[in-house]
Formats: C-alpha cells, structure tokens, sequence
C-alpha cells in the first residue's frame, strides 16, 4: 500500500499530511519552557540508583581494548509487572583478559514513586563484557525478557515473572559469539512471537588489538584500522523458547559494517518493521522488511547510506519520529567530534539531508555523540532532541577523564522544515564519558525522563522539570497483553494531528518505554486516538480519551474504521 493511500485510511487531514506541515500552535497554548533552566536535574543519588560502569582499563602504560571506549547499555521496562519502570544496566565488569569480571548487570526496581532498590536480576550471572541490551516478551508468558549483547557470547534472560530471570541464551540457540552492540525484538513476520535481530560491530579478540597513540600516549584505535567489520543477526522465534539463524536467508549477508546504533520503523508505510543500522566509518544500513523474515539493504537509494556530501561518518546513537509531523517516519544519525548530525526527512520513497536546514551541522560536530533521544521532553507538541556525549579519541592513561564532554539538549522549533536550537544550562549533570541513553516516564508524571550511562562514573537518571504543559500516553497491546512494537498511534486534538510509532530500540545499547507520548501544549480537550497495527491497512478507532495520563490500547476492544 503507497503512503499516500495509508494516509487517506488514517483520515488524514490536508493540512497535517500534504507536506504542508501542521497548523502553528497558538504561543498562549505552548508551554514556555525557554527560560526554565534546567530542563534535566540528575537525581540519581537521592532516587537510590546508585551505579557505577566499570570499563576495565587499569591505566599506566596498559595498552587500551576498543571494547573499554564504547560499553554502558541500558534498559526503562517494567520487570516484576507493577506497571513501573525498572531500570537494567549493562555492565563492561572488568579488563577483557581477567577471567572474573569485577562488577556484573544490576536490575534497579521501582518503588512506585520513582526511587529505586537494586535486585539479584539472575542466576547464573551474565559474566560477559557487557554492552546493550534489548527488551521483550519473546516466549509469550507475559513478561518482559532481557537479551543482554556482550563481547563474545550473547545472554538472553527469561523474565520469571517476579522480576527474576534465567539465562537460557544456549538453549534458545541465540548465544552468539560475535561482539554485539545493538539488539531488538519485533515481529518481523508478523506470526504473533518476536523475532530477534542483533548487531555487530566486527570480527575483534584482545589478539588483534593495535597500539594506537596521541602525542606519544595510549590512545583507542579507530575501527578502520582492523579492518574487521561484521554482518548482523536475525533469529527467526520458532514458538517454543527457541530461534534458528535466518541471517543468510533473510539477505543479510549481502551488506554489513561496523555496526553500532540500530533503530526499528516502517519507513516505507507498507504495514512492516524495517530496520536501520547506523555503523561506524562504514556505510550505513537500511533493511527494508519484505515480509516472510526477507530483507532488501536500501539505504544508498534511498538516500541515507552516506551524508549529502558523500561521506560515511562514524555513526554511533541513531533516533526516528515524525519530527516534521506529515506521516512518515523522519531519521537522526549522530556522529564524531568534527562530523555534524546527521538529519533525514522522509519524502515516501527516499530521504533528504536536511542537517543544514535543522541547526544541528555547526553546533553538533563539537562533540562526539551516542547515546539520543528524540522526542518531546517539554511537551510542545514538537521533538526535541538529548545527546549524550564522550569523546573516543584522548589521551587513556589521563588521571582525569580526558574523553568527558558536556551533554547537549535542543529545543524543537515550530518551524517547517523543522529546526533544533540549543537549550544553554538545559541539563544539571557534570561532564562524562556519556554512552547509552534509555528514555521514559519514571515517576509518572507525564514527562519523559532519561537515564544515562556514564562510562567509569555513576550513571545519571535524569529527571524532567519541565513545567507548563501537558502530555497524553498510550500503550498498544496485542490480545495477549503484549506490547505491539511498529503499532503507529495517531491523535487528532483540537485541528492537529499527531503519529507515534512504539518502539524500543532507538538511541546507542538501550532500550526504551514503549510507549506512544504526545505533548498537548495547554490542550485541555479529550483526544481522538486510532491505531494502525503492524500488517494492516485500516485503522483501529478507539474514540476519545482525557488529555492527561496514561491509557492502554488492546487490540481488537475498539472499532474498525472500514
């Protein structure tokens, strides 16, 4: 089905999905957060997370991994089924030749009103290198489940339903051996279990390590320098607990890099989820689903292998959302210090760079981005956007952190096409080796909060202050309580209309809330709500809801709109 005909089954209106772009907020109806500062205090301490990441580099004269430069994953999903965000924080443990690691994963829960207690989260500790991690219920028992990348095997840890889990990675055949980043569970097939697909960076061992320095010192390589890239993984779920490698099969193989930022969307408005993986020095990936777990790689025609100057940058935390607001999904990419973002607008069948046009080519390439999160934080009714940054290239035997950078929060402007300006003093927290960042609503308040992961610091959790306006939040779940990743929830409020797709895996090693949140700006009217599930072409209708809270959306309870 073209776009345009899924548009007109959404009911869409001329002015929200022509290209026209959205009818202006009026400014008494905005929420006028400009002069708040911060936007984001860290409150990690007195919430009771308190972690540190250990990357294992003992300093001195040791010669540095590249593993050490890029580890610190994080989870927001609810693990003992209380209807809260726990948090799951991957952890590197230890140097990469010790055979003990010096501190594992922990599981933080929520007490109910957004402070935390760590948990045992399993037997059987994950004694791996960790990275990223991913969520979902992929044996249908109606908890959520962790698979948890490493350098070298895989884990994947079944929820017990107590918040507890078990590692099974062998048993369920997707224990890969390879170095992961990146990971997601969705349902490709749409064959009502989720499928899981993996990201690699390369072929690496300690054996291969090269001695790269900086005026004389100990410095982490670039990743050109192995010349090692790897292919990514897709494993087919069978139904049982257990999956097959369908990577060959599904046409993987016919493209790989060095892979470090995935993010999950239906690009191409056909009804399936797509993939894009964001590598590093190597050309990106798109993999466009065509149905029966089979994949075409698109990203060079459509536009967003390389930046309009024809050069693959060193993508690392990647995010999508319909920022320009005309019913497709939009593409963010970021990068190395000295390579601006990497900004692409959805025209249907190809993107276009528009970083130039978005305000983020002179201010981005002062940092080295990872982690992101796009998304409305000051619920405006536009996304803004977090980057949380740490430099890779620095002197490793420093006695301070020689790779530590500020954050940066921008604003979404009203504009057409969009535009992100700088939010000055928008985040409280201190200068670090900033990795994954995990978005979500902690204490449920309505405002989306984040938690990152600071590579040899504390991880921050950090808490949305903005203040002035209100939001609206649904999850989508299928007939067995699940939540529906790709479902597209669509609100009409007032003369606008607003699309979110659900998903979790967006941002560097996360996974997020899946949940569809819209800022209302000062709205005070009930919100007309469809879905369009994953695989069908008319929309779900569920009437109206209050312009407040979190509501949840089963399938089949509303009214087709055929």
């Amino acid at each position: 089905m073209t776009r345009l005909a899924r548009a007109v089954l959404l009911g869409a209106t001329v002015s929200s999905l022509t290209g026209c772009g959205p009818s202006a907020t009026p400014a008494e109806a905005r929420a006028d957060t400009a002069s708040v500062a911060p936007w984001f205090v860290d409150e990690a301490a007195i919430r009771g997370l308190a972690h540190k990441h250990v990357s294992g580099y003992p300093g001195g004269a040791a010669l540095p991994y590249l593993p050490e430069i890029v580890a610190g994953g994080a989870a927001l999903f609810d693990a003992d089924g209380d209807h809260d965000l726990d948090i799951y924080l991957v952890q590197a443990g230890g140097r990469l030749d010790e055979t003990e690691p010096a501190a594992s994963n922990r599981l933080f829960t929520n007490q109910g009103d957004g402070t935390f207690e760590p948990a045992d989260a399993a037997d059987g500790e994950d004694t791996g290198y960790g990275m990223g991690v991913a969520i979902g219920d992929y044996d249908a028992d109606g908890d959520v489940d962790l698979y948890v990348t490493n350098v070298g095997p895989n884990v994947l840890l079944r929820n017990r339903g107590d918040g507890r889990f078990d590692e099974v990675g062998a048993s369920a055949g997707v224990d890969d051996p390879g170095w992961g980043t990146a990971a997601a569970f969705v349902d490709f097939d749409l064959d009502a279990d989720l499928d899981l697909f993996v990201v690699n960076y390369m072929h690496w061992s300690i054996t291969i390590e090269r001695d790269c320095r900086v005026r004389g010192r100990p410095t982490y390589c670039a990743p050109t320098t192995y010349r090692a890239s790897a292919p990514d993984k897709l494993f087919e779920n069978l139904g049982d607990g257990s999956f097959r490698d369908v990577s060959r099969a599904a046409g993987l193989t016919a493209a790989y890099g060095n892979g470090l930022g995935l993010v999950t969307a239906d690009f191409d408005d056909d009804g399936l989820t797509d993939l894009f993986v964001a590598n590093d020095k190597t050309v990106n990936q798109l993999w466009l689903n065509r149905g029966d777990l089979t994949f075409e790689e698109a990203a060079s025609r459509w536009g967003v292998a390389v930046d309009d100057q024809g050069a693959a940058k060193a993508g690392m935390g990647v995010g999508a959302a319909d920022v320009d607001r005309d019913g497709d999904v939009d593409l963010l990419v970021v990068n190395l210090e000295g390579e601006t973002d990497s900004f692409f607008l959805n025209e249907g069948s190809y993107m276009v760079d528009a970083t130039a046009r978005s305000g983020l080519g002179p201010t981005s390439r002062r940092s080295t981005r990872f982690g992101i999160a796009l998304a409305d934080f000051d619920n405006d009714g536009h996304d803004d956007l977090f980057e949380a940054n740490g430099k890779v290239i620095g002197d490793a035997t420093a006695t301070l952190d020689a790779f530590a950078e500020s954050n940066v929060l921008f604003r979404g402007a009203a504009t057409n096409p969009p535009r992100f300006e700088v939010v000055p003093g928008g985040v409280s927290d201190m200068p670090a080796t900033s990795r994954a960042v995990a978005a979500g609503d902690v204490d449920g308040d309505g405002r989306i909060d984040l938690v990152v992961v600071n590579r040899d610091a504390s991880v921050a959790l950090l808490m949305n202050r903005t203040v002035g306006a209100t939001s609206v939040r649904f999850r989508a779940l299928d007939a067995r309580g699940r939540d529906v990743v790709g479902a597209r929830v669509v609100v009409d409020a007032n003369d606008e209309r607003m699309v979110r797709e659900i998903r979790t895996a967006a941002s560097f090693l996360a996974a997020n809330e899946p949940v569809a949140h819209f800022g209302l700006g000062g709205r005070r009217v009930p919100v007309s709500v469809a879905v369009l599930w994953p695989g069908t072409t008319v929309p779900e209708r569920f009437g109206e809801y209050p312009p407040t809270g979190l509501h949840v959306l089963r399938q089949g309870e509303g009214i087709s709109a055929r």
